[in-house]
């Protein structure tokens, strides 16, 4: 199953479908319409041919301006989707390097990422990309792309959101989510990673520790999604009350996405 949704690539890390999952009250998410990856800087031209056949319309940036600029997206001549993102500032900071800092062990690693995503749901940068990429998933019948710097956590909370606002059940939307951990090149994504945190923080970060930070684990998320239902209840009361995403948007969302 992981190798029918991942698309190899070379210098993309973490790119693969998060359609196809079956939802609750029947029917299943459409194939090659939901795609989701980390950044596109160290692309090659490849990649940038096999992103092209795609046929992306949509492609959601959920990084700050900074980030944009520290780390720019490559894009072929023939790149015609537009880009969505809300503007903001991050201070340069994915989770996984708010979450590093000082010599940590794997341990402090942990209870940092968990912090990091329990705040997810209302940082504000993120938040008002979000409600950029539902609107157009609702309003767009055509293949789109989110993305954040890494792919897997602000990218793995914004996939879980659509899962459970279209009904794919909580046990494949967390399948979903762990797929960053056995997705493609995994180390060295990971040394990419380990290698960023260092510049930033210097060496002495443990290797545990910087593994703890560039995986993902379910009590990351669980922590952003107790956020959401400590506050709203549900992902759906979350989604109208902070995301601008009324009931009639959810409807259109599941008319477009599910078969």
């Amino acid at each position: 199953m992981i190798a029918d949704r991942v698309l190899p690539l070379s210098g993309i890390h973490n790119f693969r479908d998060y359609g196809g999952y079956a939802v609750e009250d029947g029917g299943r998410l459409r194939q090659g319409l939901l795609w989701r990856s980390a950044h596109h800087e160290q692309a090659t031209d490849a990649d940038l041919g096999a992103v092209d056949a795609l046929g992306l319309e949509t492609v959601i940036d959920l990084r700050g301006d900074d980030e944009r600029e520290m780390h720019p997206c490559r894009r072929s001549d023939n790149f015609s989707a537009r880009v969505l993102f809300a503007g903001g500032v991050t201070a340069g900071l994915a989770p996984h390097l708010q979450a590093a800092g000082g010599a940590i062990d794997v341990e402090t690693a942990r209870a940092r990422m968990i912090d990091t995503y329990a705040g997810m749901p209302y940082r504000s940068a993120l938040v008002a990309t979000l409600r950029l990429y539902l609107a157009a998933l609702a309003e767009h019948d055509a293949p789109s792309l989110v993305h954040c710097v890494a792919g897997k956590d602000r990218t793995g909370f914004a996939v879980a959101i659509v899962h459970r606002l279209v009904g794919v059940h909580e046990d494949d939307l967390m399948h979903d989510y762990l797929l960053t951990n056995t997705a493609g090149k995994i180390e060295e994504r990971i040394a990419q990673g380990a290698a960023h945190i260092r510049a930033r923080y210097g060496a002495e970060i443990k290797d545990e520790a910087v593994r703890a930070l560039m995986s993902v684990n379910p009590a990351y998320l669980d922590a952003a999604l107790a956020t959401v239902r400590r506050d709203h209840g549900d992902i759906p009361s979350y989604a109208e009350a902070v995301l601008n995403f009324t009931p009639a948007m959810r409807e259109a969302l599941i008319d477009k996405l599910v078969v």
